[in-house]
């Protein structure tokens, strides 16, 4: 797992949750970040933010697409704007799920659960 998120108590927040779930979890802070990071952690899982500095969720997820050593990691996009616009630019990336800010942890870690099961 990797979760990826500008905000430290977010970020803290959903890896010790995962964490808790048995997940072995690495953590980045912003896309940049998690560019630099994803080979040497090679995570089934990724949960990406959207609003990021540097580099925003969006783009990051595009190239991780883009990338043939990346573009099979599951990808959850966490937001607090999943309006149907958003979901609809989701999909043509290739984003596999969406959880929306506030979000219940368990709603979060059954979707990370199911995606990590398709990953193997």
């Amino acid at each position: 797992m990797l979760v990826v998120d500008d905000d430290e108590v977010i970020r803290q927040l959903i890896a010790v949750n995962l964490q808790l779930e048995g997940f072995e979890v690495a953590t980045a802070t912003d896309g940049r970040d998690c560019l630099e990071r994803v080979r040497e952690v090679g995570p089934d899982v990724i949960t990406l933010d959207v609003m990021m500095p540097r580099l925003d969720g969006w783009v990051t997820a595009s190239r991780l697409r883009e990338d043939p050593g990346t573009a099979h990691i599951r990808v959850v996009m966490i937001t607090a704007r999943a309006q149907e616009h958003d979901i609809r630019r989701g999909h043509e990336i290739g984003v596999d799920a969406y959880v929306t800010k506030p979000f219940d942890p368990n709603q979060l870690i059954q979707t990370v659960r199911k995606l990590a099961a398709m990953s193997r």
